[in-house]
């Protein structure tokens, strides 16, 4: 069995073997292909679709009522990242975008390493967006306090992918209960080492999200935040 964390590890493993049995978790599996429904993905892949496109549209939506003269937001995220998803989910980025008035532009990462991480940064500098939104993926959290640094530096209200952000110093983040998500994984596993077919076991759509606001981080940028969104907060951090 192979347990594959997220699409472009995916993709790789997917084309490498069509028997093998993989426990997959990530982004939609029926954009990504992975799938043929969520009830019966068939082929030799099941898991857990911990978020999607619309899912991103939400995290934008949610850092458009934050900054709402925000009109331009750059996206920070890995190139293989960005190029995997971007057929798949690139409609509902341009619906979203097109709904809330903005202008999504990607920031991408060749690598993640800190010169990488200020490269891009140093990139969008003579051109600044009005905000960011961060991938909620894992090769960025080792540099969490470095892009949360330079975020505030750059004065910029941003929108994170988890709340390892929040706590390093972030504005805020809207993330998947990835508690949830790990244990119906590791359920998927049980099934298929008891000799079920991952093909006919139904991904699982994680369905608790988490909202997390840092008031000082909003403080330190001068940005009052609308009381309805912070009602709607899991979390506030003072």
């Amino acid at each position: 069995m192979i347990v594959a964390i997220g699409n472009p590890i995916t993709y790789e493993v997917s084309a490498a073997t069509g028997k093998i049995p993989i426990v997959w978790i990530g982004p939609d599996p029926i954009r990504a292909g992975f799938a043929k429904s969520f009830a019966r993905p068939g082929g030799n892949i099941t898991g857990v679709s911990m978020f999607d496109a619309e899912f991103d549209a939400k995290r934008l939506q949610i850092l458009k009522e934050a900054a709402p003269s925000a009109s331009k937001v750059a996206y920070l995220t890995m190139r293989r990242t960005w190029e995997a998803s971007r057929q798949a989910y690139l409609p509902a980025y341009q619906q979203a975008s097109q709904r809330l008035q903005i202008s999504l532009t990607p920031m991408l990462l060749q690598e993640a390493t800190p010169s990488e991480i200020q490269h891009a940064f140093a990139e969008i500098a003579p051109d600044p967006p009005d905000a960011i939104m961060a991938a909620g993926i894992g090769e960025l959290i080792p540099y969490r306090q470095l892009i949360v640094g330079l975020v505030e530096k750059s004065r910029l209200p941003a929108m994170y992918g988890l709340r390892d952000f929040v706590e390093a110093g972030g504005l805020m983040a809207y993330e998947v209960d990835f508690g949830e998500a790990a244990r119906r994984m590791a359920d998927d596993v049980h099934e298929i080492l008891k000799g079920a077919n991952p093909g006919d076991i139904p991904i699982y759509q994680s369905t608790r999200f988490t909202l997390v606001i840092n008031l000082k981080a909003a403080h330190t940028l001068g940005l009052t935040l609308p009381p309805a969104l912070l009602g709607r907060a899991d979390e506030v951090i003072e």
